[in-house]
């Protein structure tokens, strides 16, 4: 289902939108859901605790407007398609800045809007499974592909991502076993530490390396199995060739 939210602060514009979005629904049958914002504010602090796939956001606003609002909203959620807005076009440049999607001249007409939705029907379709983290910034997307391993050090969770960063949360291993757990690729190697199989690179029966150089604990008494699931995998992915 995409998620589409909807923020215009005037209220004849904010319908004409929303009557578009519910003709494209009527249309194609699409599965959607959307919400409507009459002001930044408002969309800022529901975007930190929901996650929207696309974002019609008027930029000239009072108050917050919808490129200020953008740049906030890049802070913690990178993923959400932002599509401006506006009677103008001097914001074309630098909706660049925060990687907006798409830039549409009001009035919003059927023929110009569809289209883009077409676009995001077929990327959501492809769409990368992943983790979904509640943090203080707002939520957080990790997909599993990007994840090589996670561990836990006093309480504090640490998401080790392929281009060797780091991404760090207060929270309990076993928010996210359950959900890694229940994937082939992700196994279980120290009490403290749920790895991508798909990214080790080395195992001993101390620590394993990941093909980003980060190296992550194993138990002893779990590197048997560890090491007969990894070869298993191993053979799994070759066959899978």
């Amino acid at each position: 289902m995409l998620r589409i939210a909807i923020c215009d602060d005037d209220v004849q514009e904010l319908t004409r939108l929303t009557n578009l979005v519910k003709k494209y629904q009527a249309e194609k049958k699409a599965s959607m859901k959307y919400v409507t914002f009459s002001n930044a504010i408002e969309l800022l602090e529901t975007m930190r605790n929901d996650i929207y796939d696309v974002l019609l956001l008027d930029i000239l606003m009072p108050g917050l407007n919808g490129m200020e609002a953008a740049h906030e909203i890049r802070e913690f959620d990178s993923g959400v398609k932002i599509i401006f807005l506006t009677s103008s076009p001097e914001f074309a440049i630098e909706s660049y800045a925060v990687d907006a999607f798409y830039y549409l001249l009001k009035p919003c007409a059927p023929e110009k809007l569809f289209p883009v939705l077409d676009s995001f029907f077929l990327d959501s379709q492809k769409k990368e499974a992943a983790l979904h983290i509640k943090a203080a910034s707002g939520m957080v997307r990790i997909p599993f592909s990007k994840l090589e391993f996670l561990e836990v050090i006093n309480k504090k969770l640490y998401f080790h991502i392929t281009d060797g960063s780091v991404k760090e949360f207060y929270g309990s291993l076993s928010d996210f076993e359950p959900e890694l757990l229940s994937r082939e690729e992700f196994i279980k190697v120290h009490r403290s530490c749920i790895v991508n199989m798909g990214y080790i690179q080395e195992l001993n029966t101390s620590e394993l390396i990941t093909c980003a150089q980060q190296s992550a604990p194993i138990s002893r008494l779990l590197y048997g199995k560890v090491r007969e699931a990894y070869m298993q995998y191993l053979f799994v992915e070759k066959g899978a060739f």
